[in-house]
């Protein structure tokens, strides 16, 4: 897998936020941020659930300045990165929470062990769905809508400058495709079971913007088969288990990034862009060959961090944190691979731009051809 990636472009974030950055001001350069996504990005959504999907608990959070908050990192993830980088002076609140003024800043909507389809994650208890998610954003929205006086277009004419990211599929397969015995695996193929993802995915994303939004990075999944906990799940099958895993999560990926050139040339004023997760992790786990990635940096149990255990020390030579999600180190190097500069891509103002394409999406497009 690794001898066929490209080297990306370089900033992960740049080409999507640009236009907002100006000289490096270090002022908030977009009104709100809104996010929607899993355990990549929840923030605490899933704390007052009851459910298996939490990371409230040491040694989660050991090195935020918090402590555990419910991120499923040692530090922060990937999302607080890109507030920072907006400008923003706090993190965006989970929706938890989210409370009175401070949600005209934005929401994160995110929730652990969370996708597309409303039975995933399931048997890790409650969850808060895509569908769910936008529910609750719907009640935001609405309250937004209250704060400016009850003025529709003055909320709408609002909610379209914000920025929206939006990471969604990836328990759709480590939680729902690939588990063992999944009936789900038995009713589709994996091209299948892409199409049907991405049908679903259309008609959330369409519902999103009917809400206000109109500009919208969407991350597409992480080489998955690489991560530790399926690479551990993986046992003796080896690496026709983990290619056959990453070549099911391409044909996924392919599928979305057709789906934002729909989206972008059917809905009027719409900016949808694509970011390749699958190259920027691949690229840089090749590119950081002293780092150690096949392993998580704390001890794990069916992928996550046992509770309060001492993870280890040299925490910035860790690509993961536990089984499935990055260390603070990896999600800062992510969203700040290059310093953001006024001559990058202007991303959002010309639609479609696909992020880090990859000779692996290539191959994903033959095999689907």
């Amino acid at each position: 897998m690794a001898r066929e990636i490209v080297k990306p472009l370089w900033t992960l974030f740049s080409a999507i936020f640009l236009i907002y950055l100006v000289n490096g001001a270090a002022q908030p350069q977009v009104p709100c941020y809104f996010i929607f996504g899993d355990s990549l990005s929840d923030n605490g959504n899933n704390n007052p659930l009851i459910t298996s999907a939490k990371a409230n608990f040491p040694p989660y959070g050991i090195d935020f300045p918090r402590g555990p908050t419910g991120r499923f990192s040692n530090g922060r993830n990937l999302v607080d990165v890109v507030a920072g980088l907006l400008g923003s002076d706090n993190y965006i609140p989970p929706f938890a929470t989210a409370r009175g003024m401070e949600i005209l800043k934005g929401v994160n909507y995110a929730s652990g062990s969370a996708g597309i389809r409303n039975e995933t994650g399931r048997q890790k208890g409650q969850i808060i769905s895509m569908d769910m998610q936008l529910q609750n954003h719907q009640s935001i929205v609405k309250q937004i809508a209250s704060l400016r006086g009850n003025n529709d277009l003055s909320a709408e004419e609002y909610l379209g400058k914000c920025i929206y990211t939006v990471g969604m599929g990836t328990n759709d397969y480590i939680l729902n495709y690939f588990v063992s015995l999944s009936s789900t695996s038995r009713q589709y193929t994996p091209d299948q079971y892409a199409t049907v993802l991405i049908e679903q995915y259309s008609q959330q994303l369409r519902t999103l913007y009917n809400f206000g939004a109109r500009k919208i990075a969407l991350f597409g999944l992480g080489p998955l088969g690489s991560i530790p906990y399926e690479v551990a799940a993986c046992g003796t099958k080896g690496s026709s288990c983990v290619s056959y895993i990453n070549n099911a999560v391409q044909i996924f990926n392919w599928r979305l990034k057709s789906l934002v050139q729909e989206l972008n040339s059917n809905l009027r004023n719409a900016k949808f862009i694509y970011i390749d997760y699958y190259g920027i992790g691949s690229s840089y786990a090749l590119s950081q060959g002293s780092l150690i990635s096949n392993v998580s940096c704390c001890e794990v149990i069916e992928g996550a961090c046992i509770p309060f255990q001492i993870p280890c020390r040299n925490r910035t030579q860790y690509i993961f944190w536990d089984g499935v999600h990055p260390t603070e180190a990896t999600n800062h190097i992510w969203g700040k691979t290059v310093p953001f500069n006024r001559h990058s891509p202007l991303a959002l103002r010309r639609g479609l731009f696909v992020y880090g394409q990859t000779n692996g999406n290539i191959k994903a497009r033959k095999q689907i051809d």
